[in-house]
This record gives C-alpha cells, sequence and structure tokens, in this order.
C-alpha cells in the first residue's frame, strides 16, 4: 500500500499533467469533434483500458525495458503514431457519413470498433510509457511493502484521473461540434477538423525524439 504522503504527492502530480492539454487530451478532442459525444466518451474509456496493460508491464519491469530499448521504443513509437494518421485519414474520408449518421440518429460505427480503437492508441502510446516508468517510482516507498503492487495502485490512480478530466474535454468539444451539427456542412467540416487534429498528433508523435 503506497503511503498516504506519497499518494497525496502523486495526486498533485498526476493532476496537473492530466489537465494540461497533451496527447491524450488532443486525441479525446479529435475523436469528439470526429465522432460525437458517444464517440468521444468511448474513446476515453478505450484509451483509459489500453493503459491498464502499461500500469502492469511498468509493475512488473517490463515498461522499464522497452523504455530503455530504443528499437523497441521507436517501434511502439511509430506504430502508435501511424496509427493515429489512419485514424485521422479515416475521419476526414468519411466526414459526410458521419453527418448523415448523425442527422438519422446513428452512430458512425459500432461502439466496440470505436471503443477498440481507443484501446489500441493508449497501448501503444511511447509517452505513457516513458511517463509511468519515470515518474511512478519516484512515489514508491520501498519500506512500505510490495513495490509492484505500490506502482499498479499509483498507476491505475492516474488511470482514474485521466478518464475523469478527458471525459470533461470529450463533453466539452462534442457540444462545441453539437452547435456546428446544426448544419451538415458544418458538420462535416468538424470531422475533418478531427480527423485532421489525429493526423497531426501521429505526426508530431513520429517526429518526437528518438526516446520521447
Amino acid at each position: 500500500m503506497v503511503p498516504i504522503d506519497n499518494l497525496l504527492g502523486f495526486i498533485v502530480a498526476a493532476a496537473v499533467l492530466v489537465i494540461m492539454p497533451g496527447p491524450s487530451v488532443l486525441f479525446t478532442i479529435g475523436r469528439a469533434l470526429a465522432l460525437g459525444r458517444l464517440g468521444g466518451l468511448l474513446s476515453v474509456l478505450g484509451n483509459a483500458l489500453g493503459m491498464i496493460p502499461l500500469v502492469a508491464a511498468v509493475a512488473l519491469g517490463v515498461g522499464a525495458i522497452v523504455a530503455q530499448s530504443v528499437v523497441v521504443f521507436t517501434i511502439v513509437k511509430f506504430a502508435g503514431a501511424a496509427y493515429l494518421v489512419f485514424l485521422g485519414v479515416q475521419a476526414i474520408r468519411h466526414r459526410h457519413d458521419a453527418a448523415r449518421s448523425s442527422g438519422a440518429g446513428r452512430a458512425p460505427r459500432s461502439r466496440w470498433r470505436q471503443l477498440g480503437e481507443s484501446f489500441v492508441v493508449g497501448i501503444t502510446n511511447p509517452k505513457t510509457i516513458a511517463f509511468f516508468v519515470a515518474v511512478l517510482p519516484q512515489f514508491v516507498d520501498l519500506s512500505a511493502g510490495s513495490v509492484p503492487l505500490q506502482l499498479f495502485e499509483l498507476g491505475m490512480l492516474f488511470v482514474v484521473l485521466a478518464l475523469i478530466c478527458d471525459s470533461v474535454w470529450a463533453l466539452a468539444a462534442s457540444a462545441a461540434r453539437d452547435w456546428f451539427g446544426r448544419s451538415p456542412k458544418r458538420l462535416a467540416a468538424m470531422s475533418a477538423t478531427g480527423g485532421g487534429l489525429m493526423i497531426g498528433l501521429g505526426g508530431a508523435l513520429a517526429l518526437s525524439g528518438a526516446k520521447h
């Protein structure tokens, strides 16, 4: 069990990092603009679920191996970046379908697909791996019991905080989309904007430093 002082310190540090707009927030906004409120919230949930295996990997020591291996880390980074670009291109290609589906009251794609796509983004986010490996151990107390268990507790706390904060961003972005959605042309443009945001995020991740 993580000592209460360490836990409170981590909550403050994690809250600051979660609130600040980063890759997760940009992805959430892009998906909410492209898919609407339900799509945005499902993306938040899928992204959070994708973090859980990373938390487990860090707790078991696998995360450190990935983060310290330039080859493996780079593969994960480019795989995640390429998938973000793919999702962005799909959002732009199907922007008119999204507008028509919204008018008909139907989601443009299945909920499980939206959830699965976001899970892939969450589990292939190299910045999340780097954050967990670099930050979580700093709040572990070696005299407070199992280190893997403490790492897992801290990681899951971060996932919960991210889930709450990203949900707020998703609701805000989808509210803007709903306003623009009064016009099919504006809604299609909004979906394309969300796709462009995801493409830009994928490009930024791909062009970031070798270990970042």
